[in-house]
C-alpha cells in the first residue's frame, strides 16, 4: 500500500512562493504519475498538475498555475515537488498529492484517476 504524505504548506503573502513535497514512506515514486490537486473552500476539487513515471517525466499544467506552478521529482529523496511562485489569493486551498501505477493519457488532472491520496497540506495566500 503506497502511503502518500504531503508537507511545505503555510501562509503566505500574494506574490510569494512555497514548495510542497510529497514523499512516500513505501514504494517508489518513480513508478508513478504523480498528480497535485487543490480543493478550495466552497470549490471543487481541481487538478493542478502531474508528472508521469519513469525517465520521460511528461509534465501537465491547469492553465490557472501554467508559467507559476512547477513540478518535479528527485528519485533519491523518493519525493516529488510543487514550486509555487507568483501565488495568488485564489490559489488558497488544501493540496493533495496522489499517485497512480497506470493512468489513461488525457486523465493526468482528473482526480477519478488516481488511486493513492495523502492527507493534504493548508496553503495560505493573504497579505
Amino acid at each position: 500500500q503506497l502511503q502518500l504524505v504531503e508537507s511545505g504548506g503555510g501562509l503566505v503573502q500574494p506574490g510569494g512562493s512555497l514548495r510542497l513535497s510529497c514523499a512516500s514512506s513505501g514504494d517508489t515514486l518513480d513508478y508513478y504519475t504523480i498528480g497535485w490537486f487543490r480543493r478550495a473552500p466552497g470549490k471543487e476539487r481541481e487538478g493542478v498538475s502531474s508528472i508521469s513515471s519513469g525517465s520521460g517525466g511528461i509534465t501537465n499544467y491547469a492553465d490557472s498555475v501554467k508559467g507559476r506552478f512547477t513540478i518535479s521529482r528527485d528519485n533519491a529523496k523518493n519525493t516529488v515537488y510543487l514550486q509555487m511562485n507568483s501565488l495568488k489569493p485564489e490559489d488558497t486551498a488544501v493540496y493533495y498529492c496522489a499517485a497512480v501505477g497506470h493512468i489513461v493519457p488525457g486523465t493526468t488532472l482528473i482526480a477519478g484517476a488516481y488511486d493513492y491520496w495523502g492527507q493534504g497540506t493548508q496553503v495560505t495566500v493573504s497579505s
